[in-house]
């Protein structure tokens, strides 16, 4: 289960590295959103800001027109044109905003369409400022007097008395309302004539003549009337003419003031729409993200304690094992120890008949083969007294124990033991030997007798009816170390190149023949290779099936002279 474990864990851990992109993601660039949003909402108040000074700016500029057609007053049409300015500037304000925000252009866009497209604001008002440059000529109103007439009434006395009504004042809008109308309001004037007669007369006379005079009277003011009212009508169209373009103005302002009001409320709507959206997306994803980094997190809390626990029965498991290694170990050393210990005496007592044999007999090859079996047991004898050093220090094996020795004689001696095992398969054994005969090392001759041993024991193995050679030679690399190369080369049933490149692994046996007896445990190269590296050198195989193997190792010795080493 460690695997699925494992795998586990890891997935847990890359979707938690996920969820934690995710969050600085939406920390980062939709919080960025965010606050583009809310930038947008406070121009979108500015904005309002500026609506509202427009309307305050509306209303400065109809005070000031009612004034100045109460008063006539310059100083009341000009603050009438400034404060159209004001909402002018206002105006030019919000068109800028609209010109770098689409979304506020495209809501603008949206109230502008039902509005009649007309010149500029700011046109209108140079226009209109032009016109108010150019006055309508006032009606000069004579003073109205009173005509005498002539007449008999010396004795009466006449006394004339004029009264005037009052008619309620109206505002701008009024009054505008009562010229489109052609509704006229006109103050009138009442004349009260009283005559006192001083002395008697002809009441029938005098009443002929009062007809006349009233008559004369009455059509004498019919005629100045008209003249009142003709005037007082085209006073009223040069005025309702005048004022007309002036309401004009105010009447597209407002429409104009209404038009960006509306459009900044839809705006602002908008946006605070977008910014309750983008709010309740942020929270979504947040809240998902802590969801799915809880469950996570509670995976990895069961998996981890699910792996303890695991790992707490192995532990168990291994510390018994341990413990019984141990105790094998402790066994084999054991073993080990005694039977290496009890092979010495039996070996040496095999030396002692052999040199006994030897003295006896006068025969040479039979010494010779004594010779072979002496260096053979001699070699056992060595072995088993590192195997009870070994099973006393297991890290003696990993070291060299140097003597002094003939380097050409030692291997000789090697080449002699081994020749007789060689010749039991019917193989030929040639050595080519160019070493010195008097170069003498100072290194580990067991050793290296065990390297030859077990790379020549593998060729002859290996090997049947043919040959296997055996070249060696020397170099000098310094003053005090030479290099030792031996090239072992048979003609046996040879390695395939997959199993070359696996030779030297321990326990490799490759794909051996049925015809090989005795493969032994694939352990010989392994050692062979760890041999050869104490020794700071090299070893190799190149090989062909069925057209046999080679193997070149190169091992560093240290020279002697006279028994004194370097």
């Amino acid at each position: 289960m460690r695997k699925i474990v494992h795998y586990s864990l890891i997935v847990c851990i890359l979707l938690i590295q996920v969820i934690i992109a995710i969050f600085f993601y939406n920390e980062f660039v939709n919080e960025k959103k965010l606050k583009f949003i809310e930038n947008q909402l406070k121009e979108s108040r500015s904005l309002e800001g500026l609506t509202e000074n427009s309307r305050k700016d509306f209303r400065d500029a109809q005070i000031s027109l009612q004034k100045y057609m109460i008063s006539q007053d310059d100083k009341d049409l000009k603050s009438y044109f400034a404060s159209l300015r004001k909402l002018n500037n206002n105006f030019d304000k919000i068109n800028e905003y609209e010109n770098v925000n689409p979304g506020f252009k495209n809501n603008l866009g949206l109230q502008k369409k039902d509005t009649v497209k007309v010149t500029t604001f700011k046109t209108l008002i140079d226009s209109v400022y032009q016109f108010s440059m150019n006055l309508p000529a006032k009606v000069e109103e004579k003073p109205f007097e009173l005509t005498k007439f002539k007449n008999n009434f010396e004795n009466l006395e006449i006394k004339t008395e004029t009264y005037a009504d009052t008619i309620k004042k109206k505002g701008l809008m009024g009054r505008l309302k009562d010229a489109i109308s052609g509704k006229v309001n006109v103050q009138k004037e009442s004349t009260v004539i009283t005559m006192t007669n001083n002395k008697a007369a002809d009441l029938s006379h005098i009443k002929s003549e009062m007809n006349d005079a009233m008559k004369s009277m009455e059509k004498h003011y019919t005629e100045e009337v008209k003249k009142i009212q003709l005037s007082t009508a085209r006073k009223q169209q040069n005025n309702m003419q005048f004022y007309n373009n002036f309401n004009k103005l105010l009447v597209y302002s407002n429409g104009l003031i209404d038009v960006y009001d509306n459009g900044i409320k839809s705006f602002k709507s908008g946006l605070e729409k977008e910014l309750e959206k983008q709010n309740s997306i942020n929270n979504k994803i947040r809240t998902y993200l802590v969801l799915g980094l809880m469950t996570l997190m509670f995976i990895v809390s069961i998996l981890i304690m699910y792996f303890t626990r695991i790992a707490f029965i192995y532990e168990w498991k291994l510390n018994a094992a341990n413990k019984q290694i141990k105790q094998n170990l402790n066994f084999k050393n054991r073993i080990l120890g005694m039977l290496s210990h009890e092979l010495r005496s039996p070996l040496k007592i095999i030396n002692i008949f052999i040199d006994k044999i030897t003295r006896a007999t006068t025969d040479e090859t039979i010494k010779d083969y004594l010779k072979s079996i002496k260096f053979t047991n001699s070699t056992l004898l060595i072995q088993s007294n590192q195997i009870l050093e070994y099973t006393k220090n297991q890290e003696a094996g990993k070291k060299l124990v140097n003597n002094i020795f003939n380097l050409k004689d030692e291997i000789n001696a090697i080449a002699t033991a081994i020749t007789p095992y060689i010749e039991t398969r019917n193989n030929k054994f040639v050595v080519t030997d160019d070493i010195p005969a008097d170069t003498v090392v100072y290194s580990d001759n067991i050793k290296m007798n065990q390297i030859f041993m077990n790379i020549l024991g593998n060729a002859n193995k290996f090997t049947e009816n043919g040959q296997i050679d055996l070249k060696l030679s020397t170099e000098r690399i310094s003053g005090n170390r030479i290099a030792l190369t031996a090239v072992v080369k048979d003609t046996g049933v040879g390695i395939s190149e997959s199993d070359v490149e696996k030779i030297f692994e321990p326990y490799y046996q490759g794909i051996v023949s049925d015809e090989i007896d005795n493969v032994g445990a694939g352990l010989g190269l392994n050692l062979c290779k760890e041999i050869v590296e104490l020794f700071d050198g090299k070893i190799s195989v190149s090989s062909k099936l069925h057209e046999g193997t080679q193997v070149t190792f190169r091992i560093n010795l240290n020279t002697s002279n006279n028994g004194i080493t370097n």
